[in-house]
């Protein structure tokens, strides 16, 4: 069941991410919820479910959208193996703490995209990239992470119950 409803996320997350998000875009800026999907899940599940979500939002973004095949399931696999490294010491209840993982993932992510893309085609505004792409972006996903933080763990606590008393019989 678990992986049926990770499935179905996964899916309905790039549907959105690639249909209804930029529209929703504030001065070209469009939040990253393949991110804050693989964040969150590495945060609520461990780093082996964040890695698998990360692989397999990373290998949709490359069969669709990638110049180099590979390159973002790399990069969401690591925010998901790095999310998931202090599953055990978090407490799933506060939101705090996936709001600053986002934005911390949004900001290396956005900065090796920013390194790999455009200065190694010779284009070095570093503050252009500052001001108007990174900051914006980590702000908006960091806006974004709450409401879908919360739809998670809720979704994540049902699967734990439903695990839980399976094999009870009442």
């Amino acid at each position: 069941m678990r992986i049926f409803i990770t499935a179905i996320l996964v899916f309905l997350n790039f549907i959105l991410q690639t249909t209804i998000l930029p529209y929703a875009a504030i001065r070209g800026v469009v939040p990253n919820t393949a991110l804050i999907l693989v964040v969150s899940y590495g945060l609520l599940r461990g780093e082996n479910e964040g890695c698998i979500v990360g692989f397999c939002n990373g290998l949709l973004i490359d069969i669709f959208f990638g110049v180099s095949f590979g390159f973002y399931t790399l990069l969401l696999f690591l925010a998901g193996l790095w999310a998931g490294r202090g599953q055990k010491d978090f407490y799933r209840e506060n939101y705090l703490l996936p709001i600053i993982s986002c934005a911390l993932a949004t900001i290396v992510y956005e900065t090796i995209l920013f390194v790999t893309g455009f200065i190694l085609q010779g284009e070095t505004n570093l503050i252009y990239f500052l001001l108007h792409l990174l900051i914006p972006e980590v702000v908006y996903t960091a806006i974004i992470t709450i409401p879908m933080y919360r739809i998670l763990f809720g979704i994540n606590e049902w699967l734990e119950l439903k695990e839980k008393y399976k094999y009870r019989l009442f």
